[in-house]
């Protein structure tokens, strides 16, 4: 016969081993490291990737080997807009990535004369192109086809760009330079 409720005190629970203490730990930190790492691999795989620069066309917004971060994900939400900084898939090699400013949209009428640029006929003020990077080169008007961008370098004299392999079709631009963040007295927004 067993009896419900009888009034012996509890056993004492048992003593637990130290390396049992730490198990629960070790198999946390390793969940969260493992959940960082996929945050982190999702953030760069679809929504901002470090990029390294490469050449002077950008010089001085953008020196050469100076570390950006390259927003992928922008222009599913807005539109590019002229003043961006865009990186494109080079049109006449796409395993070759280049940095450009935006200068014109589709539709927008762009000539340089003497190395002042002009978009739908106004002169545009570009406090990005110090004089000792800009030059005295002339471009004939052009209108922007549909679907693509008229870009430059802000490195005029130094600068492969839409006067060499003409303007960009939309379907090669993959990001908008964003924020760099070396060497650090640069770190900050790009603009």
């Amino acid at each position: 016969m067993s009896t419900v409720g009888s009034a012996q005190p509890p056993a004492a629970p048992a003593p637990e081993h130290p390396a049992s203490r730490h198990l629960p730990v070790v198999a946390v930190w390793v969940r969260d490291l493992f959940v960082s790492l996929a945050i982190s691999a999702f953030i760069i795989i679809f929504l901002y990737q470090p990029v390294k620069v490469e050449g002077t066309s950008m010089m001085p917004g953008l020196e050469d080997q100076e570390r950006i971060f390259v927003n992928k994900f922008v222009y599913r939400w807005e539109p590019i807009s002229r003043g961006d900084i865009v990186v494109f898939r080079y049109p006449r090699d796409t395993s070759k990535s280049y940095i450009k400013r935006v200068i014109g949209v589709a539709g927008d009428k762009v000539r340089i004369e003497n190395g002042q640029v002009f978009v739908n006929s106004e002169a545009i003020d570009e406090d990005y192109v110090p004089s000792e990077y800009a030059d005295a080169r002339s471009y004939p008007e052009i209108t922007v086809p549909s679907g693509t961008y008229f870009v430059l370098g802000d490195h005029r004299t130094m600068s492969q760009d839409s006067r060499e392999f003409g303007p960009v079709n939309e379907r090669l631009i993959y990001g908008k330079a964003v924020f760099g963040y070396w060497p650090m007295e640069k770190l900050g927004r790009l603009r």
